[in-house]
């Protein structure tokens, strides 16, 4: 302290006579300047007489002190930033490292006589700790979302978690062309003829497509993965992992859930006990194909109960069958006639009597009771009395979202349609997404929705993937469906078809061209939403002569082809098109317009049906 008192004391008094020198000291030598450089005469830097040397000198001591201290801050700032930069480059390599296999960060050991030994290979898991791109189940959604975000970032690692031990496959050939296959082991190739002719195997990509979950953080251009037989069982979202049933845990930067649904079952059959439940099929995967395939060639009678998409495409596939095997089918429902909570009631009627010259024992305004066994037969009780003895039951009631990652990832699931609640861009959360039948999305013209069809998974999922690569868009797609009743019978629909809306049927006399297989064969293809066009309603309204005008259908008339317009407050909101084909891109700018038709016969004229 008396060393910092005593500078100061001799310092203060120079402020203002120093300042005055220097001023004046400055002045002198501007206009004394020479060529050579001459140092300048120290100023004296007391309030005493000037030349007090031990003033000057601890003058220079501060000034001295304080340079110095300036470098040293210098040095350790940019030596800091040195570290920093070298530990930057450091964590830069060591992940670079990481997409190295593991035999080539082993170093290379030296023999006897000094001969490199083969380093040993390092077992990988068999489930990648992480994946940048996670898809949660094994179905349409995944795959068209898998191959979307390959398309917008081709170096993406995908990791595809399936319950399934099959590969991603289509399902509508479960119930439509493989129950029409001439292949007596088609139960094993699960490849059919489309109605156009052409085979092709009923899995999207054959294995080669894909790489081994163990190779896919390590190959060097990414790839999509498909993780079998495991199922997620917790999402941990703000840690960005999941847990599967075998206790693995997989971290990820983007994630998609498409569980999809799992088939409904009657309480009747629950409850009647182990020896009904295991003569019940519920139909949904590759394995209850297989299963009730070979069924149908062991037993003598097959129940399916159900009057919907699924119930009725496989009452017409097995009917068929029956007509060379004596194989009896027989098929209930509660509602008046097949598909009577789709099509309005005279088409629901026709539908039905189609479905009985196919070979089927339709019994309608059926409601089950019970179920029991009895006698090596099941029996089923309605509540009117009828009781049907059949050896198996096919139960296709329905479709139960699998939502029960929704506790655990605090997502939420709508009351009134089911399935995760998304945005328009199918958004659950920031880097979580949802597609297919899991998602209850919004529909920009319909309200809120939820689809179980082949084309809303393919384009839902589409979308998500595009949305996770970052394109950030809406789902405004009106997604189509098709249910074909053989190769002869068939309807592409869009919108919501729902009986009990008011209905408009512009019908006319079919050709040999307007059936499933006419239609397949014409596109090249029998996944229809793959075949749809994309034509606008003013060009595909031209036609070379005038359309008849078209008639609204009378009860008893033959249905050939038509088109039936569903109404909401005078507003078609949805559409199906009977034996009509290739014209869906109409039909939803027609939806998407969302105007009030004053005459939908003159509407009905843009799909041309009284073409020849």
């Amino acid at each position: 302290m008396l060393k910092c008192r005593t500078a100061w004391q001799k310092l203060a008094p120079l402020v203002r006579p120093s300042s005055t020198l220097c001023r004046k000291s400055a002045k002198q030598t501007v206009l004394k300047c020479e060529s050579s450089f001459r140092p300048m005469q120290r100023a004296s830097m007391s309030s005493g007489p000037p030349g007090g040397s031990s003033d000057n000198l601890l003058y220079y001591l501060l000034v001295g002190g304080t340079v110095i201290g300036g470098g040293v801050y210098a040095y350790s700032t940019l030596h800091g930033d040195k570290v920093r930069y070298q530990e930057r480059i450091a964590e830069i390599v060591s992940r670079q490292n990481k997409e190295l296999t593991p035999t080539e960060l082993q170093p290379i050991e030296k023999g006897e006589g000094g001969s490199e030994k083969a380093p040993e290979t390092v077992p990988r898991p068999e489930v990648p700790p992480h994946a940048p791109y996670l898809l949660i189940g094994g179905g349409t959604a995944s795959f068209a979302a898998a191959r979307s975000i390959r398309a917008r970032d081709p170096g993406a690692r995908v990791l595809i978690v399936s319950e399934e031990a099959e590969l991603p496959y289509m399902r509508p050939p479960l119930s439509k062309e493989l129950w029409f296959s001439d292949d007596p082991n088609v139960n094993e190739t699960l490849r059919f003829k489309q109605w156009n002719g052409k085979e092709r195997s009923i899995y999207f990509q054959p294995p080669s497509f894909y790489v081994s979950p163990q190779d896919l953080p390590y190959v060097e251009n990414g790839g999509v993965a498909v993780l079998n037989r495991k199922k997620v069982v917790h999402m941990d979202v703000r840690e960005n992992k999941v847990r599967l049933d075998d206790g693995s845990e997989i971290s990820y930067e983007k994630c998609l859930i498409a569980t999809g649904g799992s088939p409904r079952n009657l309480q009747a059959i629950e409850r009647a006990g182990e020896e009904v439940i295991k003569r019940t099929t519920l139909f949904r995967k590759i394995e209850d194909f297989k299963s009730l395939e070979k069924i149908s060639k062991d037993v003598k009678s097959i129940t399916i109960i159900g009057g919907g998409f699924m119930g009725s495409e496989l009452a017409c596939a097995l009917g068929r069958r029956a007509r060379e095997s004596g194989l009896e089918v027989n098929q209930l429902f509660p509602e008046g006639g097949n598909m009577g909570k789709v099509l309005p009631e005279y088409l629901s009627n026709w539908t039905t009597d189609k479905v009985k010259t196919e070979g089927v024992n339709v019994l309608t305004d059926s409601v089950v009771k019970s179920v029991s066994y009895q006698d090596d037969k099941l029996e089923i009780k309605l509540k009117d009395g009828r009781v049907v003895k059949t050896d198996h039951i096919v139960a296709a009631v329905g479709l139960e979202p699998n939502v029960e990652l929704a506790k655990s990832a605090g997502l939420e699931v709508d009351s009134d349609f089911g399935g995760f609640r998304v945005n328009a861009e199918l958004q659950a959360r920031s880097n979580i997404w949802v597609a297919g039948d899991a998602a209850c999305f919004y529909d920009i013209r319909l309200g809120r929705r939820r689809v179980e069809h082949h084309d809303h998974a393919v384009v839902s999922g589409r979308l998500a993937g595009e949305n996770m690569s970052g394109a950030n868009k809406p789902y405004w797609h009106q997604s189509m469906f098709w249910s074909d009743l053989g190769p002869d019978v068939g309807y592409e629909a869009i919108g919501i078809v729902d009986s009990s809306l008011p209905t408009v049927g512009v019908f006319a006399k079919a050709t040999a061209k307007d059936t499933p297989k006419a239609a397949a064969e014409e596109s090249g293809t029998g996944i229809r939403s793959e075949s749809e066009t994309e034509a606008v309603a003013s060009g595909a309204s031209e036609s070379t002569k005038t359309p008849s005008s078209p008639q609204v259908p009378q009860q008893g008339d033959d249905y050939g082809k038509g088109v039936i317009f569903y109404l909401r407050d005078n507003v078609v909101v949805g559409i199906i098109l009977w034996n009509v084909f290739n014209r869906m891109p109409i039909a939803r700018k027609i939806i998407k317009d969302g105007e009030e038709h004053t005459d939908l016969n003159e509407v009905a004229k843009l799909f041309n049906i009284h073409e020849d």
